[in-house]
């Protein structure tokens, strides 16, 4: 067992675990990562960070998958506007992940940290935020404004999810529902398939690299695809006002994370 994972079979049976779970809250709401990532950095200890974080989107990219898919038999995926954003994160991804070597995470943690208080705030002092859908720009000549802007959302945010990556599913939520207007279902949809490209664009790069752990990181793929169609098929059966709980639940613990690590930092 530990030969073919690399891991002894406790670490193996934690690590799945972590994986199912994070699988649930990254359909649901994003921020699976919040789960995950900490989890392969203590299961594999001696393990280089671009191993950790190239393992980590094998993993995900398995249950994001399923997620999407989900969503999209579920007919609530903008297609017109999540194909492009897509596409725009795949680059953008790519170019983060390969500049992952060279910028520490510790560069971004503050930021992150920053972006995160205001997401939270953002998001409990508007109580109908992203109840319903009200899209900002109507008709067909504000289509091409609708399009860029999720353009422009979707290469900034890749380019952090390959850089760092805590986060990213919550702030792609946040984004499609306060600067485009759809509702936390909708939202959550779009942003599964955006993540669908840019762990595909890190783990080309990883993977090229040499820094994927391919067969544990199929094992947690599996664990994390069965959370993730249980966390979509509850998202879509239960609808925005449980994914808006969810999603503050996870900016929450997002924020304890990322600002232990930014005290930790300081305090070194």
């Amino acid at each position: 067992m530990e030969s073919l994972f690399g891991v002894a079979p406790i670490v193996l049976f934690f690590l799945v675990c972590a994986a199912m779970l994070a699988g649930w809250i990254d359909a649901v709401s994003g921020g699976g990562g919040l789960v995950q990532l900490p989890a392969l950095l203590v299961g594999l200890p001696n393990a280089a960070p671009a191993t950790v974080l190239g393992t980590n989107k094998l993993s995900s990219i398995i249950g994001t998958s399923a997620a999407a898919l989900t969503y999209r038999r579920a007919a609530v995926t903008d297609m017109r506007t999540a194909l492009p954003m897509a596409a725009a994160a795949f680059v953008g991804a790519g170019c983060g992940a390969a500049m992952a070597t060279h910028i520490p995470g510790s560069f971004f943690r503050p930021l992150a940290l920053i972006l995160l208080v205001i997401v939270g705030g953002w998001t409990l002092a508007r109580p109908a935020l992203g109840e319903t859908e009200s899209l900002r720009w109507h008709g067909t000549s504000a289509h091409a404004r609708h399009g860029i802007a999720a353009v422009i959302m979707g290469g900034a945010i890749g380019t952090y999810d390959g850089l760092f990556g805590p986060g990213t599913g919550t702030f792609l939520v946040f984004g499609l529902i306060s600067l485009l207007g759809y509702s936390f279902l909708n939202a959550s949809a779009i942003a599964k398939l955006v993540n669908v490209s840019t762990n595909l664009a890190a783990i080309l790069v990883f993977g090229f690299g040499g820094h994927i752990f391919w067969a544990l990181g199929l094992a947690m793929g599996i664990a994390n695809l069965t959370g993730a169609i249980v966390g979509a098929r509850t998202a879509v059966r239960r609808g925005s006002g449980f994914v808006r709980i969810v999603f503050l639940v996870v900016v929450g613990l997002l924020l304890l994370r990322v600002g232990y690590d930014v005290v930790a930092t300081l305090g070194h």
